[in-house]
């Protein structure tokens, strides 16, 4: 199985490969200060024994020095004749705790054996479908002969706890249940009506006998049911076949913590409380936990079919994914569908496989991987099966198991099966914590300095009381103050600086829960883990500390290795280091003139800048004017001054030294330009237009024949706009004058004071005549 293994005996190591090894192998094992190769191989899978304790390169060097791989020896053995074993090996390559492997292989068997229990809620709401399940035996009897000639059937009934509230205790309640019109059974837990048989009639013939019953609430006590069928295992009849339980129901159920309703606090015990195939106890166990069912069922390898209503087929889905090798069917509203339901359940559960093991020993881990059909593979939990098997098809599992220590028993057995079914494979795990070498030790060796230890595997054994690498001191020795002298320094009381123990004279240096962290020095002193800090961090994670000192990495100083003696961080925009206005240290600028501040000091909050700082200076020296024209020479004298013909003439922006363009007012209000320049000597530089942009005087006639105009302008404007506005007003009269006079109606009538200048008299006495 494992090949290429080989021993490399210690005269064939050159120097450089045992340094490369030395490296390699880590901390943990000095730390584990091994005194046999025993405790060696124990101390962790980076560590082993070297026995060639005469080599040459060997000698001055501690025999823990030389230790490169090692850790307990696994055998393994199981039923299927499969042999491992995994040699000693002492200076090698080859990694003693790699996993060992062996294949499992699966095949679907024809015509296996099955046994079918029947288990049926036979509460009220269950009168239809009790009807259907009478002639049940027969007729499944028949379909399951297509799939197995050897089938057998049980059936067994369940309602609820017999106690309040789940069933009413009142006398005529607990004849009959139901109504007055329904001739109902008493109320019970449940009952085994009939153990697993080959003959459907009589199925038939004592399910056909069975009565509904009644309880008070919604839930059903199934759990209580499938318990008994589980752990009953004798009075229900159960082979080692193929188990399958059938649990009919169109309610909910009750679970652990579901009894202390009806006052029942004592958990379920899992066990067989059966008499005269009656569960006696209900009263007494609370109902059984969903995990406590999932063991049981295991243990017994019953895979559990639920054949429940639509209504519940969310609830009972979701404790399928809670119990391994389960099924969930829908159950027509008259159990009608029961008999398809449970062969597709059942070729649903047999076409998968799944394994699992027994309690892993301490240290040990397995690891599972498939290899099903049509090239699916599977690791990790899903390495544990394969799905959609027919008949006759063959499956494998790589099974690897692991040790890392070993445990208290010389050997110790594992076993492995599928679920769901009675066959199972036996590993049994042997030990081997202990070199072969020790077997071949001399007992008071004169290696061991005059017989005080046994010469084993290239090193001495100490006997008791004797310590040290030749077991040369004895423990009386070790702890006499004339030996502690030699593991303390000068002038100080502390033995190996508080670091370490004393041995014959020596200081043995303590090691630290952190491999990486280290005391070393003759009296433990010094240490790589208590240097100055940055950040967080040993030599702030730019050198190395050594003996409680940091040697700092290149461009790196200060005692914790955080100043940094690179100068781009200080770097101003203008080229400058901190804009010539401080120093660098530690790569962060410290401005030296106090109006300064920032990361490179070009922050100045009352400075008026470059342009406006020397515009005075450049306004006297060029032009002899300004504030400053009296005392130029003195104040005005830092920086050189070139005087070009235009402002075409002035340095632009790219070249080497930064540069800065100025533009300002002189006494005179003209407008000059300049710039201003540091060159690489620090050298101010200055180059001035030598005309000033003065502007011109005003035109005088053009302004005041603008005034005028503009006067004339106005005046005519305003003029037009009066009598614009009076035309509107004067049309605006007239028009409401015309309204008025269209609107006026003159009166036809007579004037009442008017009196006609005519008079007419009638003479009274003309007759006409």
């Amino acid at each position: 199985m494992f090949q290429g293994l080989f021993v490399i005996t210690l005269e064939l190591i050159t120097l450089f490969e045992l340094l490369r090894i030395l490296v390699y192998m880590g901390l943990s094992c000095l730390k584990a200060n091994a005194k046999s190769c025993g405790e060696c191989i124990q101390a962790g899978p980076n560590c082993g024994w070297c026995t060639n304790s005469v080599s040459k390169i060997a000698q001055g060097l501690s025999i823990y020095s030389l230790v490169i791989y090692c850790g307990p020896i696994l055998y393994l053995w199981e039923m299927l004749n499969m042999n491992f074993h995994l040699n000693q090996c002492l200076l090698n390559t080859y990694q003693l705790w790699e996993p060992q492997t062996f294949a499992l292989k699966f095949k679907r068997a024809e015509d296996y054996p099955i046994d079918l229990y029947y288990l049926m809620d036979l509460s009220y709401s269950m009168k239809d479908d009790l009807e259907n399940v009478k002639s049940l035996g027969t007729d499944l009897m028949n379909e399951m002969r297509r799939i197995t000639s050897d089938f057998r059937i049980g059936f067994g009934s369940f309602v609820e706890k017999t106690v309040m509230p789940y069933i009413s205790t009142t006398p005529a309640k607990l004849r009959n249940p139901c109504t007055s019109e329904q001739n109902c059974t008493s109320p019970f837990s449940y009952k085994n009506v009939l153990s697993l048989t080959d003959k459907g009639e009589v199925f038939n013939e004592l399910v056909g006998k069975q009565r509904i019953s009644g309880n008070l609430d919604s839930p059903e006590g199934g759990f209580d049911a499938i318990m008994q069928v589980a752990v009953c295992g004798s009075l229900i009849g159960w082979r080692n076949v193929t188990r399958l339980l059938v649990f009919s129901t169109d309610a909910g159920f009750h679970f652990a913590g579901d009894g202390k309703l009806g006052g029942i606090v004592l958990p379920n015990d899992g066990q067989c409380h059966l008499e005269n195939d009656v569960y006696t106890m209900s009263h007494y166990y609370d109902y059984p936990s969903i995990a406590h069912l999932v063991q049981k069922l295991s243990e017994n390898n019953i895979q559990t079919i639920f054949a429940v209503t639509e209504e519940f087929q969310p609830v009972y889905k979701e404790l399928k994914n809670l119990i391994p090798k389960s099924a969930v069917g829908t159950l027509s509203a008259n159990s009608s569908n029961v008999i398809q339901l449970i062969i597709d359940a059942y070729n649903s559960l047999s076409s998968e496989v799944i394994l699992e093991n027994s309690k892993l020993p301490e240290g040990v881990t397995i690891n599972y991987k498939s290899y099903c059909k049509n090239g699916v593979n599977g690791t990790g939990e899903n390495g544990r099966k394969c799905s959609n098997i027919s008949i006759g098809d063959e499956v494998q599992f790589e099974i690897s198991i692991t040790s890392n220590k070993c445990p208290n028993k010389d050997s110790e057995t594992i076993k492995i099966k599928p679920l769901g079914f009675t066959e199972e494979v036996e590993v049994i795990l042997q030990f081997i914590c202990e070199c072969e070498c020790q077997s071949e030790g001399i007992p008071s060796s004169p290696k061991c300095h005059e017989g005080n230890g046994t010469f084993e595997c290239g090193a001495c054994r100490c006997n008791e009381g004797r310590v040290g690498r030749h077991c040369e001191c004895s423990t009386d020795e070790v702890n006499s103050e004339d030996m502690d002298a030699y593991c303390r320094k000068e002038n100080s009381s502390e033995i190996c600086s508080n670091n370490g123990e004393c041995v014959c004279g020596q200081c043995v240096c303590r090691k630290r829960d952190n491999t990486n962290e280290i005391y070393s020095g003759k009296f433990c002193e010094c240490d790589n883990f208590n240097c100055d800090r940055s950040n967080g961090l040993i030599c702030g994670g730019n050198g190395v500390c050594k003996c409680r000192v940091c040697e700092c990495n290149p461009n790196y100083t200060g005692s914790a290795c955080d100043c940094s003696l690179d100068t781009t961080s200080c770097l101003a925009t203008n080229g400058q280091i901190c804009n010539g206005r401080g120093v660098c240290e530690c790569g962060a600028c410290k401005c030296t003139d106090p109006k300064f501040q920032g990361p490179t000091c070009e922050m100045c909050q009352t400075c008026l800048g470059v342009c406006a700082e020397h515009k005075e200076c450049v306004q006297c020296r060029a032009f002899n004017k300004g504030e400053k024209k009296d005392t130029c020479a003195q104040e005005c004298s830092h920086f050189n001054i070139t005087k070009v013909e235009n402002r075409d003439k002035l340095p632009q922006p790219g070249q080497v030294d930064p540069l800065s363009h100025c533009k300002e007012k002189d006494v005179d209000d003209c407008w000059f330009y300049f710039t201003y320049s540091v060159n690489g000597n620090n050298e101010a530089i200055v180059h001035v237009v030598e005309t000033p942009e003065c502007p011109t005087g005003p035109d005088i006639i053009p302004i005041v024949a603008g005034v005028v105009a503009g006067i004339v302008l106005i005046g005519l404007a305003l003029l037009l706009i009066w009598k614009l506005l009076m035309i509107i007003h004067d049309r605006r009269e007239f028009a409401k004058f015309e309204k008025e006079k269209m609107n006026a109606k003159w009166d036809t009538g007579e004037n009442p004071i008017y009196k006609s200048a005519v008079t007419t008299v009638v003479n009274p006495k003309y007759e006409g005549k």
